[in-house]
């Protein structure tokens, strides 16, 4: 009796590993920075990181969502019970909107200030900070880096202590009573940190790039608006997120230096509480107002946010 031998196991082609590995492209040891980044993005998309990130969410969604149901509350109910009684006893009104809008509040001037300030307290700093950021990066000149760090060791100024010098020479200069001071005022705070922001994304801008362009002629005007620019789109973005929504929720500055014709909504609300606190009902109405810009432009921009905020912590 003839004994079968099993089949030998079919060889892999050569040609079908090959275009394999050509697939895969070929393989290289991850620098330390890069394995940083991914074991970071392990920890962070584990189970317990995700449980941990829900209950987060939800312990900063539910004063949100407190205040958004209290605002359609009659007043009588909202100094009686708390929002949560809406589920046992439903009752809804649109006057506190009403009030604020049309009645005594009257948010929409206020509103439209706010606006008004807003944007080019937005966009100055982000005109300078790029400037001063690719003069900080790519331009050598004498007692540069202490200069930086001089720009860097302004964000630890508080606030508070410029505001009476800012204030005396905006009254020398004649500038009291307008938006001038308001602009001015919140590029100066914002402007430490958009530096330093821009200056270390551009610093993880590949310098082949920029002495490739400067090899075929270009000057700095050419390599910053053709090379930089459309590269620095997502820490651009950042800042201007960071930077709106400090703005717009602002309070002291716009206490401290706006006259009444151009107070923001913020200065407004404030008023509206009332000497004893007795106004609540149209001061939520009134704050969830003014929530509405910031959180449109957080959420339609927040992986600019993202993006921008981590930059410069790996090299791609």
């Amino acid at each position: 009796m003839t004994q079968s031998n099993p089949p030998a196991p079919a060889s892999v082609p050569a040609a079908a590993t090959e275009s394999r590995s050509a697939a895969h492209g070929p393989t290289r040891k991850l620098t330390r920075a890069e394995q940083r980044a991914v074991d970071a993005k392990n920890r962070l998309s584990s189970p317990a990181a995700s449980i941990i990130a829900i209950v987060i969410a939800i312990v900063w969604t539910i004063p949100t969502a407190g205040l958004l149901v209290t605002s359609f509350r009659p007043a009588a109910d909202i100094r009686r019970t708390g929002w949560w009684t809406v589920f046992t006893n439903p009752e809804f009104s649109l006057a506190n909107y009403e009030a604020v809008l049309t009645g005594s509040g009257d948010l929409v001037q206020p509103f439209v200030n706010t606006i008004v300030i807003t944007l080019p307290s937005v966009i100055i700093p982000i005109i300078l900070a790029l400037l001063a950021a690719y003069a900080f990066a790519w331009i050598d000149f004498k007692g540069r880096d202490w200069l930086f760090v001089a720009v860097f060791a302004l964000q630890i100024v508080p606030i508070q202590v410029t505001l009476i010098p800012l204030l005396t020479q905006y009254v020398q200069f004649g500038l009291v009573g307008t938006y001038w001071t308001v602009w001015l005022s919140h590029t100066i705070f914002g402007l430490p940190l958009a530096i330093f922001l821009l200056h270390n994304f551009m610093r993880e801008i590949p310098a082949s790039l920029i002495e490739a362009a400067r090899v075929d002629g270009a000057g700095h005007v050419r390599v910053f608006f053709q090379v930089l620019m459309p590269l620095l789109v997502p820490a651009i973005a950042s800042f201007g997120i960071f930077q709106f929504l400090w703005v717009w929720n602002d309070l002291l500055v716009g206490l401290t230096f706006a006259s009444s014709d151009y107070r923001p909504i913020t200065v407004m609300i404030a008023e509206m509480v009332g000497s004893r606190g007795q106004a609540w009902h149209v001061l939520s109405a009134g704050a969830f107002v003014a929530m509405i810009v910031p959180l449109i432009v957080f959420l339609s921009l927040q992986r600019f946010f993202v993006r921008g905020m981590l930059a410069g912590g790996v090299k791609g």
